[in-house]
């Protein structure tokens, strides 16, 4: 006790704070924004929020995942807890799908299954984090990589990426950020949030800018193979000889099952550095103590990749690229926003509002929060992925939805049009 009052030796995480701001959490700000006004008219909900494909009643997972998954449980053979790494068909499963796109066999002792990709950031950071460490990020990027690396006070340094070249990485910025204490540079390719597809010229350049500077790459494809553009998808596995990488991926995005929280880590290493370095140890160590993918979900993977037919990939593609298409050709009519690059791959654009031409409203904020009352109509405000006074809008939505959605933006956008 002091003066007559309690004291405790406990306080809040000021970093988990400060690290907080995500998709989840401007999502259920802005629903509340709607559900606490009244003069939204009671237009129906257009979600271009969240990245949810499962919100498109067009994308339906291939008949082969919900079989495989109930083959899996009817067994009652995968009650039991897996093995730490996870199970060994679903890590050779995984092996073999990601090597057939690369020029070596990956072992299935190269895999490691999580809880989708969000655990896996939430593994391979710690496993890298040390006193003093530091990692360098996309900007603009995904919030989980520096939500997590708060907790593991792993310092972030941002690097850019070029709207105005299709959004490669600035390759000279990123030297100039890096130090002795540099670790690793996370790409994400396909790009959420941007929408772009690394050349393969440039995932090279990537690989050497990284070696010279004695760093690894985390590779985040979990819209792998989701590219419907001029760019064919490359994974930066195929450049392992010059750099070791860490691959991250999913069942998410391309069989549309999100909720079901399937990933894997993958070190594209033939040299074995990650071996010699000790972070595929640290990387078992921290499965150790946390959970794994329920058993009977690892179970059905190996059905899930070698049996999945081409055409369900290919006509999902299809839909992606005309959402794309008619997204790129209205925004054009929208005369506060601009959309640098026309998306090609993943299932999001950013688009830059322009404040010359707009009154009443201060920020990507205020028009999100504006936009959700006024129009009911959900946009994630930039700042979020960390380019502020931008715009993700998610393109995994029923065209009729899309095409609405885009029509009352441009209805708000008129309305506080400045006068010319």
């Amino acid at each position: 006790m002091e003066n007559g009052s309690e004291k405790w030796n406990f306080q809040g995480n000021k970093g988990l704070n400060a690290s907080a701001i995500s998709v989840r959490g401007v999502y259920n700000m802005l629903m509340d924004s709607i559900s606490n006004n009244e003069n939204n008219n009671n237009k129906p909900l257009v979600r271009l929020c969240r990245v949810d494909p499962t919100d498109n009643p067009l994308f339906r997972t291939a008949p082969v995942a919900p079989d495989a998954i109930a083959t899996a449980a009817h067994s009652f053979n995968f009650n039991c807890y897996p093995p730490t790494v996870g199970l060994p068909d679903a890590k050779r499963a995984v092996a073999n799908y990601l090597s057939s796109d690369i020029p070596y066999q990956l072992s299935p002792d190269n895999v490691f299954l999580t809880v989708g990709g969000t655990q896996a950031i939430d593994i391979i950071l710690p496993a890298l984090a040390r006193s003093g460490t530091n990692i360098l990020l996309p900007r603009p990027g995904y919030p989980q990589y520096d939500a997590r690396a708060a907790c593991c006070l792993l310092e972030v340094r941002y690097f850019d990426l070029l709207p105005e070249r299709g959004w490669e990485v600035d390759l000279d910025s990123l030297e100039a950020l890096a130090d002795e204490n540099t670790v690793a540079m996370v790409i994400i390719n396909p790009s959420n949030p941007c929408g772009n597809v690394f050349t393969s010229q440039h995932l090279k350049k990537v690989a050497e800018t990284a070696r010279k500077l004695g760093i690894c790459v985390i590779s985040d494809e979990v819209y792998g193979h989701v590219a419907f553009g001029n760019n064919p998808f490359v994974p930066m596995g195929v450049f392992a000889q010059i750099v070791p990488v860490i691959t991250i991926g999913s069942l998410s995005k391309r069989w549309l099952v999100p909720g079901w929280r399937i990933g894997w880590i993958a070190t594209c290493d033939p040299q074995g550095i990650f071996e010699k370095t000790g972070i595929k140890t640290n990387i078992i160590s921290y499965l150790e103590i946390t959970s794994d993918p329920p058993t009977f979900m690892q179970a059905a993977i190996p059905q899930i990749l070698e049996r999945t037919d081409d055409d369900f990939h290919l006509k999902n593609l299809n839909i992606m690229r005309e959402a794309a298409n008619k997204f790129y050709d209205v925004c054009k009519e929208i005369p506060c926003l601009t959309c640098p690059h026309k998306p090609e791959g993943a299932m999001a654009a950013m688009v830059k509002i322009n404040f010359s031409q707009v009154k009443d409203i201060v920020d990507d904020v205020d028009f999100c929060v504006k936009l959700a009352k006024e129009e009911s109509v959900l946009l994630l405000p930039g700042v979020t992925v960390g380019l502020k006074n931008w715009l993700r809008i998610s393109l995994a939505v029923d065209p009729s939805e899309l095409e609405e959605g885009l029509s009352r933006i441009k209805a708000f956008s008129l309305r506080y049009a400045k006068m010319s």
